[in-house]
């Protein structure tokens, strides 16, 4: 009797976090995020990643969120992800996932350099990584960078490569006026929580002051779908899995980078 009354616990707390998913999705909140408590600004974004399919596992709700308000999203992919000798393909399957996001490909950019090479053990130097954003934030006019934080979601050494290669660019006194914002990592359960998270991630950061984190609902997580789906490489049923129960298809905490 007990696991009836979890499983029936959590399939009706599921279905209500979809429905408050949908909801927002009818009526997109009125919040202005990224503004300073400004009136809203039209700004351009980089998002920094390191493989493809990162922007379609992870930062969905983001890229809605910003491409539905008008904001210029541009992303660079430090690799090709070509550690099973893939990157052709997996290049191809990037853009195409990007067209689902609405994402322009003259603001898609996809790196192939010998010393940022995907794979497990290959750490990235990160000054190479602070040069790169450097040069795509003056190409581009950026106003802000949004990238991993320090664990990397999944802890994949590539991932937090290219966070502290955002770092090393804060640190340094020339670029202390750039405003660089981190996707905040998850502990398991909440990680796989699908949609229940978004509870949580919304009182959380109800907590903390407004001007530092961020709470992005996926209002469209069907395209999470449809994105991840244009990696028909990497499109097996597990990643399938994981997109269906992984919190970061419906919901992202950004939370602005302090040095």
């Amino acid at each position: 009797m007990a696991w009836v009354l979890l499983i029936v616990s959590v399939t009706v707390l599921w279905v209500a976090s979809l429905c408050k998913i949908f909801l927002a999705s009818c009526s997109p909140s009125k919040v202005v995020y990224f503004n300073h408590g400004e009136s809203f600004q039209k700004k351009n974004f980089l998002l920094v990643i390191a493989h493809p399919d990162d922007e379609s596992m992870f930062f969905t709700p983001t890229i809605n969120y910003l491409t539905s308000r008008g904001h210029n999203v541009h992303i660079i992919c430090m690799s090709t992800g070509n550690a099973d000798g893939m990157g052709n393909t997996r290049k191809d399957e990037f853009y195409r996932a990007c067209v689902i996001l609405k994402i322009p490909l003259q603001q898609v950019k996809i790196l192939d350099h010998p010393d940022l090479q995907d794979g497990f053990g290959k750490v990235w130097n990160h000054n190479l990584v602070a040069k790169i954003i450097e040069d795509e934030i003056s190409s581009w006019a950026i106003d802000m960078v949004i990238t991993f934080d320090e664990y990397g979601v999944s802890g994949h050494c590539n991932h937090r490569d290219v966070h502290f290669g955002t770092r090393k660019l804060l640190l340094d006194p020339q670029h202390r006026n750039i405003e660089a914002w981190e996707l905040v990592s998850t502990d398991i359960l909440r990680k796989y929580s699908g949609p229940v998270d978004i509870w949580l991630s919304m009182l959380l950061t109800l907590r903390q002051p407004s001007a530092e984190v961020h709470c992005l609902l996926n209002e469209q997580p069907f395209k999470s779908f449809l994105a991840m789906a244009q990696h028909s490489s990497q499109w097996v049923w597990f990643r399938k899995l994981f997109v269906s129960f992984s919190s970061y298809t419906y919901v992202n905490t950004l939370r602005k980078i302090k040095v």
